[in-house]
């Protein structure tokens, strides 16, 4: 079982990552928060403090993830407030529309590079960290979408597609140094990423339930998890479809 008692969350001002984040409190955590929104992520942090106890740090970092030469800097400050990092949560993006990413070539490679080259800046250096320790977990906040390229958010869908297959090499590499990397593909969730989405059916998740879904699967070194659990056999059967049927589907 792995330990998540010092912990960074990048991207914590996401609905999903601040619930992750309560989650941990609760539990005993120090956390370290990243975020772009400085006034969201002072707030953010001021409700854990509270949740937390004396002995618990919370501390607000700051930080536009999309600009990597100040990743390395991110780590070692985290580093030095928590003396040593048991586990870490990538948990930033965007969700761009796909009719605008495909009139205007500079916001694709924009989407591009916060969905996917800026997490994966990331994992590069925090895979060192934790190879060199030989401890630790990686979890990483991919999606569904990245499992197929579909018309409706191929651009999306091509950043965590990235992300995914990174990080199954990067796992193959750090199983043998005892480092677990966790990637976590929700499905549909609700939260203001989603506002302009109609939220009825049952294939949505609030960000509490799919929070708790990635602290156990962390906890338990799981290789890949579908959150909630449907979105697995749901993905299965969407990417063995034939792809001459595929192109006839409106996705």
């Amino acid at each position: 079982m792995n330990s998540l008692k010092r912990v960074v969350i990048f991207g914590a001002t996401s609905a999903i990552a601040e619930q992750v984040a309560r989650q941990l409190v609760s539990q005993g955590a120090s956390l370290i928060c990243v975020g772009r929104n400085s006034d969201k992520l002072t707030a953010i942090t001021d409700d854990l403090k509270v949740r937390a106890s004396n002995d618990q740090v919370i501390e607000p970092v700051v930080a536009d993830l999309t600009d990597s030469s100040n990743h390395e800097e991110i780590i070692r400050k985290a580093q030095q407030a928590l003396g040593e990092l048991d586990a870490v949560l990538i948990a930033h993006g965007t969700l761009p529309n796909q009719k605008d990413c495909e009139g205007n070539l500079q916001l694709t490679l924009k989407e591009l590079d916060t969905n996917g080259v800026s997490a994966i800046s990331l994992l590069t250096l925090l895979a060192n960290y934790f190879e060199q320790k030989e401890r630790g977990v990686i979890g990483v906040i991919s999606s569904v979408a990245g499992d197929r390229g579909r018309q409706s958010n191929y651009v999306y869908g091509a950043a965590k597609g990235m992300v995914t297959l990174f990080t199954q090499g990067l796992r193959n590499r750090l199983s043998k140094k005892n480092v677990d990397v966790v990637t976590i593909k929700p499905g549909f969730v609700d939260t203001p990423m989603t506002a302009e989405f109609e939220k009825s059916g049952l294939l949505w998740a609030k960000p509490d339930a799919v929070a708790k879904g990635i602290i156990k699967a962390m906890q338990k070194g799981k290789s890949e998890v579908y959150l909630p659990w449907f979105w697995r056999p749901i993905m299965l059967i969407i990417k063995h479809v034939p792809e001459f049927i595929f192109k006839r589907m409106s996705l």
